[in-house]
C-alpha cells in the first residue's frame, strides 16, 4: 500500500469521525438548524457528506486511471445538493450516521488501493474549467476536505468554536 494513499485515507477517516462525533451530540433542535449559505439543516448536511463519498472517490479513481472528467460543474453539484436536501429533509440521525460510517470507511479503503502513480496522474476535470488536476488533489479537495468543511459550517451555525490549526 502506498504511504501517501494511506495518509490520505487516514485523514478521510479523521474528518468523518470528527463530523460523526459532532452529529452524535447535537440536540434535536440543533439537528434541524439551518446552516448557511444555503439553509440545509445540520442533519441533511451530515447525510449529504456521507452520500457523496462514493461519487467523490469514483471521480478520483477515474482521474487516477487517466480518464478526463466531463459534465461535472458547480451548477450540477448545486442541483444535486438541492435535490438531496429535498429528498432527505427528514433524515434521522441514526440513518445519517450509519451512512457516514459505511461510506467514509469504503472511501478510505478505495483510496488506500490507489498507487502513487495513480495519485500523481492528472487529467482534465470539467469542475475546474478543464484544468488538469491530479487524483490526489481531487481527493484532498473533495473526499478529504468535505467533512472538515461542513463540520466547520455546522459548528459556526450552532455558535460553537471550530478548532484552529496549531
Amino acid at each position: 500500500m502506498s504511504e501517501r494513499a494511506d495518509a490520505l485515507a487516514r485523514r478521510i477517516e479523521e474528518g468523518a469521525a470528527q463530523l460523526a462525533a459532532l452529529a452524535e451530540h447535537l440536540t434535536d433542535t440543533e439537528w434541524a438548524t439551518p446552516v448557511l449559505p444555503d439553509g440545509r439543516t445540520a442533519g441533511v448536511i451530515v447525510h449529504h457528506v456521507a452520500s457523496v463519498y462514493p461519487i467523490e472517490v469514483e471521480l478520483a479513481e477515474q482521474i487516477g486511471a487517466g480518464r478526463d472528467v466531463d459534465g461535472v460543474t458547480w451548477r450540477v453539484i448545486a442541483d444535486m445538493n438541492a435535490n438531496h436536501a429535498h429528498e432527505h429533509a427528514g433524515v434521522s440521525r441514526a440513518d445519517a450516521l450509519a451512512l457516514l460510517k459505511r461510506n467514509s470507511r469504503a472511501a478510505a479503503e478505495a483510496v488506500r488501493r490507489l498507487t502513487d502513480d495513480q495519485l500523481d496522474r492528472a487529467t482534465r476535470v470539467s469542475l475546474y474549467a478543464n484544468a488538469p488536476v491530479t487524483a490526489q488533489f481531487f481527493i484532498e479537495d473533495h473526499a478529504l476536505r468535505h467533512s472538515w468543511h461542513h463540520f466547520a459550517r455546522i459548528s459556526t451555525a450552532l455558535g460553537r468554536s471550530v478548532p484552529q490549526a496549531a
